[in-house]
C-alpha cells in the first residue's frame, strides 16, 4: 500500500479516492456529505467538537486534529480487500495521541451481519482467518458477534491497528451520521453493548480495554449541506 499522501484542496479531491465514485458521490450520501463537512472545517467540524466536549473525557475535550487521511485503507489478514475507512485521523488530546477512524453514514447500513457475511456465497476462503483476527483484536467470541454488522468490527480494529503503529493506547471509532433519523444507531449501540457500554448520540463512551488499547466509541449527529441547521 502506498504511504505517500497528497493534500486535498476541495471536496471534489475526495471523490477520486472512493471505491465506486459514480455510485457513492451524490447529494445526501455520506461520502459527499462527509467530504464537504470535513474539508471546509478548520480542524474538526463543529459537530465533532461539540461531541468531544459532551463526552467529559479529558483527551477529547481539547483534542487537536493533527492529520486526516480520506479513504484510508488498512490491510487485514484473510482475503485481498483492505478496510477502506472514510477518514483516518491522528489527533492529540491532553498530551496523548489518538487514533480515530471516522465512518460516515446517511441512510446506508453497516453492511451485513456477521452471520449473513459468513453464509454469503464467496470465493474468498480467507473469511475464517479474517474473522478470527478481528475477534482477537477486540477480545470477543464468535457467538457474541453473529448479529453484529461486519463493518463495525473491521472499522474498530482499523483504529486499534493504527493506534499500535503510533505507539499510543487510545483508539476511537467515530460514526458521523447525516441521517435525519439517526438511521442504524441501534446497530451501533448493539455493537457498543458488547463491551459493557451504551452508545450515546453526540458523545463519546469508553474506554474498553483490549490488548493494551483503550477503545472509545462515538456517534455524531451531523447535518447535510441541504439541511445545515
Amino acid at each position: 500500500m502506498n504511504k505517500i499522501y497528497v493534500q486535498t484542496k476541495t471536496p471534489e479531491d475526495w471523490k477520486a479516492l472512493l471505491a465506486e465514485p459514480n455510485k457513492q458521490w451524490k447529494d445526501n450520501f455520506s461520502a459527499k456529505e462527509l467530504a464537504c463537512c470535513w474539508e471546509k472545517a478548520d480542524g474538526f467540524p463543529e459537530s465533532v467538537k461539540k461531541t468531544f466536549n459532551n463526552s467529559g473525557i479529558s483527551i477529547f475535550e481539547k483534542a487537536e486534529l493533527l492529520f486526516a487521511f480520506p479513504e484510508y485503507k488498512v490491510p487485514l489478514p484473510g482475503g485481498v480487500r483492505s478496510s477502506q475507512n472514510d477518514i483516518y485521523v491522528i489527533a492529540k488530546g491532553d498530551g496523548n495521541l489518538i487514533s480515530i477512524m471516522v465512518e460516515g453514514k446517511a441512510e446506508e447500513s453497516f453492511d451485513k451481519t456477521i452471520s449473513e457475511w459468513n453464509n454469503e456465497a464467496s470465493l474468498n476462503s480467507g473469511k475464517p482467518e479474517r474473522l478470527l483476527y478481528l475477534l482477537n483484536k477486540l477480545s470477543l467470541t464468535n457467538n457474541q458477534v453473529q448479529k453484529i454488522r461486519y463493518q463495525l468490527l473491521h472499522r474498530a480494529v482499523s483504529a486499534i491497528i493504527e493506534a499500535e503503529k503510533l505507539g499510543t493506547k487510545n483508539a476511537l471509532i467515530l460514526i458521523h451520521s447525516f441521517s435525519k433519523s439517526d438511521n442504524h444507531f441501534t446497530d451501533f449501540d448493539q455493537f457498543v453493548k458488547l463491551f459493557g457500554l451504551s452508545a450515546v448520540k453526540n458523545s463519546i463512551v469508553g474506554p474498553y480495554q483490549t490488548n493494551g488499547i483503550n477503545v472509545f466509541f462515538g456517534w455524531v449527529c451531523g447535518r447535510t449541506q441541504q439541511n445545515p441547521v
